[in-house]
């Protein structure tokens, strides 16, 4: 049995497939978000046990691959590492950034070169030359990066609900919608955890309100900030490689995003807004030849 798992800081899902025929063996399991940047070993241990159907098939499994949020620099990687090992005693474990499993599941086993963006909760961007990565910016976090994700956009609508930039229309569904007082929103922005996944809830409302010219400035304006800031330090890449998008962000602004690719001139290729069914793909496809 192989476990394929796709984490976030909110959730993280677990597929099981047949080590020989890739063919899937059980419905998908979901867990709390496993990022380890955030989050204890004892937590990180504790989300995976509470899970029955993951724990009860724990000496089945034979490799795990593990792609998540906060698993780009080496001490989370190898905290995370070692629960994982705590608990699945038989398996082989491999632990990587979330920016892999964006890879494998927009790029396939064709291993083509490609740009290769996240735009979820969080956002990232890379090079990948068909066997490695070039990851030319490190991300300092959701506070002063993280352009056009979901909490960059989350953050932006509150901004401009508390500073009067949303016109009045929108702002009374907002407030029809949300929790707006301020001691709810400081509580969850400086007390509660991960405020960074508080912030990205708020963006649902800009996909549902996407006719608006308002919506439509802020998005745009997020894309512009993510490909000057992110895309373009591909600048020469981009001239020869498709840009591929991986999130639920990047999927529901598909138009947005290829509208701006066209202003800046690369070309938009593929958009996967679950990595994980990618990734699923892509493993089957690596264990059926194996």
């Amino acid at each position: 049995m192989i476990f394929i798992i796709d984490s976030g800081s909110t959730k993280c899902d677990w597929i099981a497939i047949d080590s020989e025929t890739g063919a899937p063996l059980f419905e998908k399991q979901r867990t709390k978000g496993l990022n380890p940047a955030i989050i204890s070993d004892t937590d990180a241990f504790n989300v995976i046990k509470a899970n029955a159907i993951i724990y009860e098939n724990k000496l089945k499994v034979s490799h795990i691959y593990f792609y998540g949020a906060g698993c780009g620099t080496e001490k989370p990687s190898k905290m995370l590492k070692d629960v994982l090992e705590s608990i699945f005693l038989n398996a082989e474990v491999v632990v990587e950034e979330d920016t892999y499993a964006a890879i494998y599941a927009t790029v396939g086993v064709a291993h083509r070169p490609a740009v290769v963006c996240i735009l979820g909760t969080g956002s990232n961007c890379t090079y990948y030359d068909g066997e490695k990565v070039d990851q030319r910016v490190t991300s300092l976090g959701y506070s002063i990066m993280d352009d056009a994700s979901g909490n960059y956009f989350g953050r932006k609508l509150l901004r401009d609900y508390y500073f009067n930039h949303m016109p009045h229309d929108l702002k009374l569904v907002f407030k029809t919608r949300y929790n707006v007082n301020e001691d709810v929103i400081k509580n969850n922005l400086y007390k509660k955890p991960n405020p960074n996944a508080y912030l990205a809830t708020f963006a649902e409302f800009m996909i549902l309100n996407k006719e608006s010219d308002y919506i439509q400035k802020v998005i745009k304006q997020g894309l512009r900030e993510f490909v000057e800031n992110m895309i373009l330090q591909y600048a020469e890449e981009i001239k020869t490689v498709p840009v591929h998008f991986a999130g639920s962000i990047a999927y529901f602004t598909k138009d947005e995003i290829k509208a701006v690719a066209q202003e800046y001139g690369f070309t938009v290729g593929n958009f996967e807004r679950r990595p994980i069914e990618g990734l699923v793909s892509y493993h089957a496809e690596i264990a059926k030849s194996s």
